[in-house]
């Protein structure tokens, strides 16, 4: 016979029938791995058996009992088109508020306060800040200036040397020298 777990877990719960009951407790006195299996099965019982009872919970609180509904602030808070009317109201109770509210402070009380500042200070301070400004543009001007005329020089540096090693490839071709024969030594004998 073949093993068959769920065979062995019927046989552990008394499920199968007489014949079916004698062949698998002769299998399982001679496979170890079924043996094992029942084993298992038995202290899995034995375990489950030991946990003692205990009395179910008499109430068992749902959703829609009180105790989960929020309170008046928590639906306010979560609900968006309230909280946006109450925060409307609570600035239209300050804007009446401060409306009629006694003034402490009256423009004819702060108007001599005013005066009293110099209007060539404020021109001078506001100069000073337009020429620091002023001064800074210029330097970052001509920072911008001279690194953009460095590189258009180093970039005609180099446009140079290609059109001078052009020609003088063209040069040595249409001679038919070698590209360095300057450099070559005249053997002795040989006139040119």
């Amino acid at each position: 016979m073949s093993c068959s777990s769920e065979k062995v877990k019927d046989f552990f719960f008394g499920e199968l029938g007489a014949e079916e009951h004698l062949a698998i407790e002769k299998h399982v006195a001679e496979c170890a791995g079924c043996r094992e299996d029942l084993n298992a099965l038995a202290l899995t019982r034995s375990v489950l058996l030991s946990v003692p009872e205990e009395e179910p919970p008499r109430r068992i609180a749902f959703v829609s009992d009180k105790v989960f509904e929020p309170r008046w602030w928590q639906r306010l808070w979560a609900s968006g088109p309230r909280l946006g009317f109450a925060s409307a109201c609570v600035l239209a109770a300050a804007i009446v508020v401060h409306a009629y509210a006694p003034a402490r402070h009256t423009p004819a009380a702060t108007a001599p306060a005013i005066a009293q500042i110099d209007r060539t200070q404020i021109d001078a301070e506001i100069a000073k800040a337009v020429a620091a400004a002023e001064q800074r543009q210029k330097a970052e001007l001509l920072e911008v200036i001279n690194t953009r005329l460095k590189q258009a020089e180093h970039n005609h540096r180099e446009q140079l040397l290609a059109v001078q090693d052009y020609y003088l490839d063209r040069m040595h071709k249409q001679n038919a020298l070698p590209r360095h024969a300057a450099y070559y030594t005249v053997p002795a004998g040989v006139t040119q």
